[in-house]
């Protein structure tokens, strides 16, 4: 069994998307850095690393056994195991995964750059461990759940507020008020008002979400500002994802 010790993670809980698993550079002054005394490493197929990263199924018992309180942290000068905690790796990307006591990757997280490295170090010669997934489900993605290509090239503060807009236009949907919905396409498209006005509300929700879907601007920003207005839980969300600088203190 591979090992690294002092291992800093930053833990993203419940994510079942890695592109939600922020990279080091992305991560900020308020998030709760851990330093883990020791952690496992598995070196494994491509095809289990990303059904890991980019999902919250069943992780294979003979992982699960094989990992089994072999992770530590200290807290208090006390050495405690975690139940079920590992680094993986397919040979390119990197992830830690804490359970948390059950059978699922519920915490996920990158490594510092300099630990990346030395995960590479540690796996180089070696072969890839195979692991069977039973009952695998076909992931699926859907609109508070984005594709990958979605996302691409998106900061953490860009995703969070395209995820924010989602959100929002998935209430208006639920809502099922065909004025309020061409109210607000015509607000996204004003050049196509008299078209709009002749839309029922499918072919409305699937203009407008279409639209929102790919990319993200300036435009984008300010739309998502104005359809979650007076709404205080989502400007909340708003507010905070405008003061999360990335941290310039973290220095590993």
């Amino acid at each position: 069994m591979l090992y690294l010790h002092d291992v800093w993670v930053n833990w993203f809980e419940g994510e079942e998307n890695g592109y939600n698993v922020c990279s080091f550079h992305e991560w900020r002054k308020a998030d709760g850095i851990e330093i883990l005394d020791q952690i496992p490493v598995l070196y494994i197929e491509e095809e289990v690393y990303t059904y890991i990263e980019n999902d919250l199924q069943d992780l294979p018992k003979s992982l699960l056994e094989i990992i089994y309180q072999k992770a530590y942290i200290r807290k208090n000068q006390e050495r405690k195991p975690l139940e079920y905690a590992v680094i993986i790796t397919d040979g390119e990307s990197i992830m830690a995964f804490d359970t948390m006591g059950y059978e699922i990757p519920i915490r996920k997280s990158r490594l510092i750059p300099r630990q990346e490295r030395l995960v590479l170090d540690l796996i180089k010669g070696r072969q890839p461990e195979s692991f069977h997934i039973s009952n695998r489900e076909p992931k699926e993605y859907h609109i508070l759940s984005l594709p990958p290509q979605a996302m691409t090239g998106l900061t953490r503060r860009e995703r969070q507020l395209k995820q924010l807009l989602m959100i929002a236009i998935d209430q208006l949907e639920a809502t099922n008020r065909l004025e309020e919905l061409r109210y607000w396409l015509t607000e996204w498209k004003p050049e196509r008002y008299h078209e709009i006005k002749q839309m029922d509300f499918n072919e409305a929700w699937t203009t407008l979400y279409n639209d929102l879907l790919n990319g993200w601007s300036t435009r984008h920003e300010n739309f998502c500002r104005q359809i979650i207005k007076g709404q205080t839980y989502y400007e909340n969300i708003w507010e905070r994802e405008q003061q999360g600088d990335v941290s310039q203190t973290l220095r590993p």
